[in-house]
């Protein structure tokens, strides 16, 4: 019979005070890893997917180049994926970096688009009547009105991307991924669960964060509502 003095590290216990005490360096750690890998990885994709959703939306037939690549690249395993940049990046966080960006234009390119198909083409006329060109008008009109759009993509890619994270651990570069899998793989249950809960933490907080700037940059929906 197990004694009661027995701490839940040694009874391998699913919650554990213990393990949070004398691992905080390694959890805090693997947490800022995932924090920077998710924040590199959505803001790359955002820049690749900006142009990228201009063209498609101004182009038909490039149009239906980019989203059908880019659809297609999320089709790959992300296992797959990574194993096919190896032989570019080798075993390293540019790796993961590079994966995830690729994953993220499906869901950040599509919602460019649909941002700037959603804008009311009688202000678009307007604008063009008062002497905006083509450059001024995006950028002071298009794509202000299509952010709301396109920063609701960017919530639904960070939370993505903090999920896939987790497969770089097969890496060595999965934040809190490689707490998941050592914890797999050698049974420790207190890992397992505490990295598991920090993960859904990160992308609970990083949607919150993200409305809450989507807010603050379209007060106009506020007004409207």
């Amino acid at each position: 019979m197990a004694s009661s003095s027995t701490s839940c590290l040694q009874r391998n216990d699913w919650v554990c005070g213990e393990y949070l005490t004398t691992r905080a360096d390694l959890i805090a750690s693997s947490a800022l890893e995932h924090v920077v890998l998710t924040a590199v990885s959505v803001a790359l994709g955002l820049a690749i997917a900006l142009p990228l959703g201009v063209l498609a939306f101004r182009f038909r037939r490039v149009g239906a180049v980019v989203l059908g690549a880019s659809t297609a690249l999320y089709t790959i395993p992300s296992l797959a994926m990574f194993s096919l940049l190896l032989p570019f990046t080798g075993l390293s966080a540019t790796t993961v970096v590079v994966g995830l960006v690729l994953y993220s234009l499906t869901i950040l390119v599509r919602n460019v688009v649909a941002g700037l198909q959603a804008v009311p083409a009688d202000v678009v006329e307007s604008a063009t009547g008062t002497g905006y060109g083509p450059v001024s008008l995006l950028l002071r009109v298009q794509l202000p009105l299509a952010l709301p759009t396109i920063l609701a993509g960017v919530r639904v890619a960070t939370v993505s991307t903090v999920a896939l994270v987790t497969v770089g651990a097969i890496l060595g570069h999965g934040g809190l991924g490689d707490l998941i899998y050592s914890g797999l793989r050698t049974q420790f249950q207190a890992e397992v669960l505490t990295a598991t809960v920090l993960v859904v933490a990160l992308a609970v907080v990083a949607d919150l964060l993200l409305l809450g700037l989507q807010r603050a940059v379209t007060p106009w929906q506020r007004a409207a509502r």
